[in-house]
């Protein structure tokens, strides 16, 4: 048998390997980590405590924003850890848990975002159905089993990426475990299983892609058909941040999935990085508060109270 060398950790090549450079990308790191957790702990302590939150909306909004928690701080702490020490390494049962809790995250946020819509579009198409049709019982078994298909999903794709040992290389051009640098790091067999789930994957994103602008299409022609101004500004209301979430969500994930992989460390590849990992659970807090009278309204208030 030929002398094959197994890894056990990888190595994290970043930008550059100046130490100023890397404590000046932590910081940068750490404003938008702390910028993310104020604005989705906020949310949800908005949506629990007060009343007039506790609506399916809401209900789902709220697990957006613990998705959106969960997603950001499997990555970046551990990234800003690094930058500040100096460190350039992490495990292979880190990558791996990286791995399998960021697809745990991003699967289940889809699975809500397609759930969302529907319940926009019986809110708005067919309002005196609602209260029949989303129930309290509807919401938590949907949510529950958005939660069962992400767990089923990540453990699938992590054991299918990590059942082979890496003797390739361990040098990773990204400042976390990344999904595409890890199969390029693969052995061919694990290419060719993550490739056929990867196209199963995408024609069923592409099938609920499908059946979310239907769905979004029936409403903006319902709304259209309101004849009162405020009542359609309520009903958009509901409806563009879910829009723009949706779209920031997948736009940011084909750039994940669809993008070249990174050869070497650049400018453009931390950037590229930082927007499918960072901005959406940065700016989702923010398309909640702009359009979404309620939240707006408490968010006016308590920063009205904090600065009085």
């Amino acid at each position: 048998m030929d002398n094959v060398t197994s890894f056990t950790y990888f190595l994290l090549v970043g930008v550059s390997s100046s130490q100023e450079l890397q404590v000046l990308q932590g910081l940068l790191f750490l404003v938008i980590y702390l910028g993310a957790l104020t604005g989705n702990l906020i949310t949800i302590a908005l949506i629990v405590t007060d009343t007039r939150l506790h609506s399916p909306m809401y209900f789902f909004i709220s697990n957006l924003s613990l998705l959106d928690l969960g997603s950001i701080s499997v990555i970046v702490p551990k990234s800003i850890v690094n930058s500040l020490t100096g460190r350039r390494t992490i495990s292979l049962q880190e990558c791996a848990a990286q791995i399998f809790f960021y697809i745990l995250f991003a699967t289940v946020e889809f699975a809500l975002l397609v759930v969302m819509s529907y319940d926009r579009y019986i809110a708005i198409c067919h309002p005196l159905h609602y209260g029949l049709v989303v129930t309290p019982r509807t919401c938590i078994q949907a949510a529950g089993g958005s939660w069962a298909c992400g767990l089923v999903y990540s453990a699938i794709h992590t054991g299918s990426m990590f059942r082979l040992p890496f003797t390739k290389t361990n040098r990773i051009h990204q400042y976390f475990c990344d999904m595409p640098q890890i199969l390029r790091l693969s052995s061919p067999d694990v290419q060719f299983s993550e490739l056929v789930i990867i196209a199963a994957s995408v024609g069923l994103v592409v099938v609920c892609v499908v059946f979310v602008l239907m769905s979004y299409i029936n409403i903006f022609s319902t709304v259209l058909k309101i004849c009162s101004a405020e009542a359609r500004s309520k009903a958009l209301s509901t409806c563009v941040p879910q829009l723009a979430i949706l779209l920031l969500f997948v736009i940011s994930g084909s750039v994940a999935v669809l993008g070249p992989v990174a050869m070497e460390g650049s400018l453009k590849n931390l950037l590229t990085a930082m927007f499918y990992t960072m901005a959406p659970p940065f700016t989702n807090p923010i398309l909640y508060s702009l359009r979404n009278r309620e939240i707006n309204a408490i968010y006016f208030l308590l920063v009205y109270l904090i600065f009085s």
